[in-house]
C-alpha cells in the first residue's frame, strides 16, 4: 500500500512539474576539484546531465569535509566516497548504500624513500609512516593488521603521523613512507625532485589489501522512493557518459576540470597527467559494482580487527544494483 502511494505521488509530482523543468541533484565530492572527479564535471559541461533533465550542483570537498557527514546532514543527495569509509560510517549509524562504482581499480600506494632502509613490508617495523585520515586511513590500518604491526608507535610496530594532503613528510625526511595515489601525490614526489629509482612503491592491489574507491553513495531510506531511484538512475547514466568522454578525450576533460577550479590551485600539466592515470582506474567500468570486489573489500576490512577495527561485522544492504540497472536500460 505504501509503495503504491509513493509511486502515485511521484507520478503526480511529475505531472505538476512545468514542461522542461529540471530535477535538482547535489553531488558532494570526496576532495577538491581535480581530474579524480572529471567524469562529473564533463557530464555537466557537455550537457549530459541536462539531457537527462537534471540540474546538478557539484560541491568540492576538502580537508575539513567528510562526505558522510554532509549527506547525513542533508547537504547532498549523493556523495563520492571510498568504500572503507562508507562501510565504517554505515556501521556507526549513517546508512550509506553504494548505487554505482565508476572506479574499477584502486590507486592507493605507500611510497617510501629507498634510503630510509625500506625495501619490503617487513622493513616497516619501527619506521614512521605518513597516513591520511578522514576515512582514508582504513585501508592502511587493515594492511598493518594483516602484517601484524601495531600502529601505536610501540616498539616493533610503526609510528603513524597524520599526513596532510601533501608529501612533505617524505621530502623533509620526517617519515620513511607516505600515502600516495597513482594519479596525484606520487607525482608530487617526483616533481619535488626525487626520481623513481630513489623510491620504493607498494601498491595496495599488489599487496592484496586494495579496497574500492570513489563509489557513489546515497542514504538507504531515500531508496524507498521510486522517484529518487529514477532520478539517481538518470544521474548515474549521465555521469558514466562523462567518464566515457573523459577517457576518449583526456586533454579536453582536464581542461574542463581546470575551468571548474575556482581556487586556481590546479595546473594544466598536473591535471592532464592525473587524467591519464585516473582513466586507468575507471577503464572497463560501466558503473556496476562487481559483488566480488565488494566482498574482497569487506574481507580486507574485517581482517583488520585488532586494535583498530574498521568494521566489526559483515554489512547487510550496503549496496544495490537497482539504480545502475535502471541506468543501463
Amino acid at each position: 500500500m505504501r509503495k503504491s502511494f509513493v509511486v502515485g505521488a511521484a507520478l503526480m509530482l511529475g505531472a505538476l512539474l512545468p514542461a522542461g523543468a529540471q530535477e535538482r541533484v547535489t553531488l558532494q565530492l570526496k576532495w577538491v576539484t581535480q581530474a579524480q572527479f572529471a567524469g562529473y564535471y564533463v557530464a555537466k559541461d557537455k550537457g549530459f546531465f541536462k539531457a537527462e533533465g537534471l540540474d546538478v550542483t557539484i560541491k568540492p570537498g576538502g580537508p575539513d569535509i567528510a562526505p558522510p557527514q554532509v549527506i547525513a546532514g542533508g547537504g547532498a543527495d549523493v556523495i563520492v566516497e571510498w568504500m572503507p569509509a562508507a562501510l565504517a560510517a554505515r556501521e556507526k549509524g549513517v546508512p550509506l548504500v553504494n548505487i554505482a562504482q565508476p572506479f574499477k581499480r584502486s590507486g592507493m600506494m605507500l611510497t617510501c624513500r629507498k634510503d630510509s632502509g625500506v625495501a619490503t613490508p617487513a622493513d616497516f617495523k619501527d619506521k614512521t609512516l605518513g597516513v591520511w585520515f578522514f576515512g582514508n586511513e582504513y585501508p592502511f590500518m587493515a594492511w598493518m593488521a594483516k602484517l601484524g604491526l601495531k600502529t601505536d608507535g610501540s616498539p616493533g610496530g610503526v609510528k603513524v603521523i597524520k599526513q596532510g594532503f601533501n608529501v612533505d613528510p617524505l621530502i623533509q625526511r620526517q617519515a620513511a613512507c607516505v600515502s600516495t595515489m597513482t594519479y596525484n601525490e606520487y607525482w608530487q614526489v617526483i616533481d619535488a625532485g626525487l626520481k623513481p629509482e630513489d623510491l620504493v612503491v607498494f601498491n595496495y592491489t599488489d599487496q592484496g589489501v586494495s579496497t574500492m574507491e570513489d563509489g557513489l553513495y546515497v542514504l538507504e531510506q531515500r531508496l524507498s522512493d521510486p522517484a529518487f531511484v529514477a532520478r539517481m538512475a538518470k544521474f548515474v547514466r549521465a555521469a558514466m557518459k562523462g567518464w566515457d568522454y573523459a577517457r576518449a578525450n583526456p586533454d579536453e576533460a582536464a581542461k574542463i576540470v581546470l575551468e571548474n577550479d575556482t581556487t586556481g590551485a590546479q595546473k594544466e600539466h598536473h591535471q592532464k597527467r592525473m587524467m591519464g592515470e585516473v582513466n586507468k582506474l575507471t577503464a572497463g567500468s560501466n558503473g556496476k559494482l562487481d559483488p566480488a570486489d565488494y566482498e574482497r573489500t569487506v574481507a580486507t576490512l574485517l581482517g583488520a580487527g585488532g586494535e583498530a577495527p574498521v568494521i566489526s561485522k559483515k554489512p547487510v544492504g550496503a549496496w544495490t544494483h537497482a539504480v545502475i540497472d535502471a541506468a543501463l536500460k
